[in-house]
């Protein structure tokens, strides 16, 4: 990024970090996200418009009740309540401390709750990790955007109810692996009612032993042999068979069913500034997710080719430049966000996928 659209990146996250994560209850805050996805993808002259158009949708930050410290965080894990103290406790921790340093240690003890809040905490963290490791480097309302990710996600805490593994082929891909997510019982209610009714899980990458994985489950399998650069190989799978598929099975839930690519997508950008023996199990916990947000809305069929056509086709005449403005000129946030992952797997695929994400939402600008 040039100095002007660092300088935007931060002004808006300054703008934003009076407000909490949440509004409404449990909708969740949006805006930092979204910022600064239109600031990588080539958009910072749109951002303060979006924000103008944004801010009533914010709240301010919750009230806070008692600081969380060493002694008392593990009450305070999972409690929406606290939000704000989490975010004050991420904060003096990034004050004291490097911020790979404070990311490492909470990474493990926040990935198995990476279905609170419906995965928007890892997903914030994940754009917040993007800033701090591209051009511009750390600044103040970066590292305050970190801090306010590592506290949503720790008052969102919430693992996954246990899963009965599924067996899947050896050779099975991501794609195949989605594929052979069962839908729950009764696609109903919200995302928490939803997540509650899951029963079962494929493992994948199909596994050569069993152990429990902090993002699935007691009890759950999972391969305990894969090496980091394999994780990161299979996660970068992942993340563009979760794409693919939005094009083909997105209609049934547009804006929950974008979480299957999007969650596992923030744990991939944030890889690299983990230890790799972090990394095997990054992918467990991202692979849960995607397949709890597929298995919660999937529709029991694709849609008819006669639907897809028009964005196969404007995806393969367009540039990715072209596919994400229309993305920005859109303005749901969930639209943004999905396009800029769309935009990281990088094929005419992903450019369909976008697309589709643009028809099939209602536009917010």
């Amino acid at each position: 990024m040039t100095e002007i659209t660092d300088g935007v990146l931060d002004e808006a996250l300054q703008r934003l970090h009076a407000s909490g994560p949440e509004r409404l209850g449990r909708l969740t805050n949006h805006g930092p996200m979204a910022v600064e996805a239109l600031v990588r993808g080539g958009q910072a002259h749109t951002v303060h418009r979006w924000l103008d158009y944004y801010r009533d949708k914010l709240e301010d930050m919750p009230d806070r009740l008692a600081p969380v410290t060493d002694a008392n965080w593990h009450e305070a894990l999972g409690d929406p309540r606290r939000a704000a103290d989490w975010i004050d406790h991420f904060a003096r921790a990034l004050a004291e401390r490097p911020w790979r340093e404070v990311l490492a240690a909470w990474w493990p003890v926040l990935l198995p709750g990476i279905a609170g809040g419906s995965t928007h905490p890892v997903i914030r963290v994940g754009h917040a990790v993007r800033t701090l490791l591209g051009p511009g480097g750390e600044t103040e309302p970066r590292l305050a955007e970190l801090a306010h990710g590592l506290g949503y996600w720790a008052a969102r805490h919430t693992p996954l109810p246990p899963l009965r593994p599924l067996a899947l082929a050896p050779a099975a891909g991501a794609a195949d692996a989605l594929a052979a997510v069962e839908r729950i019982s009764l696609q109903d209610g919200p995302l928490p009612d939803r997540f509650a009714r899951l029963t079962s899980v494929p493992v994948w990458p199909p596994a050569t032993a069993t152990a429990t994985s902090p993002g699935t489950g007691t009890g759950t399998s999972t391969s305990t042999t894969l090496g980091p650069d394999a994780a990161r190989e299979r996660l970068t799978e992942l993340v563009a068979a979760a794409v693919h598929r939005f094009a083909t099975h997105g209609h049934a839930e547009p804006i929950m069913l974008v979480h299957a690519a999007t969650a596992p997508n923030a744990v991939l950008r944030t890889l690299p500034a983990l230890p790799r023996e972090l990394w095997p199990d990054s992918l467990a916990a991202a692979w849960a997710a995607s397949a709890a947000v597929t298995s919660a809305y999937a529709p029991a069929a694709p849609a008819p080719d006669d639907q897809l056509r028009p964005a196969y086709a404007e995806a393969a005449r367009a540039s990715f430049a072209e596919v994400f403005a229309r993305a920005a000129a859109h303005g749901d946030d969930h639209t943004i966000k999905f396009a800029d992952t769309a935009l990281d797997v990088g094929d005419e695929r992903a450019r369909a996928a976008a697309l589709r994400g643009v028809e099939l939402n209602p536009p917010a600008l």
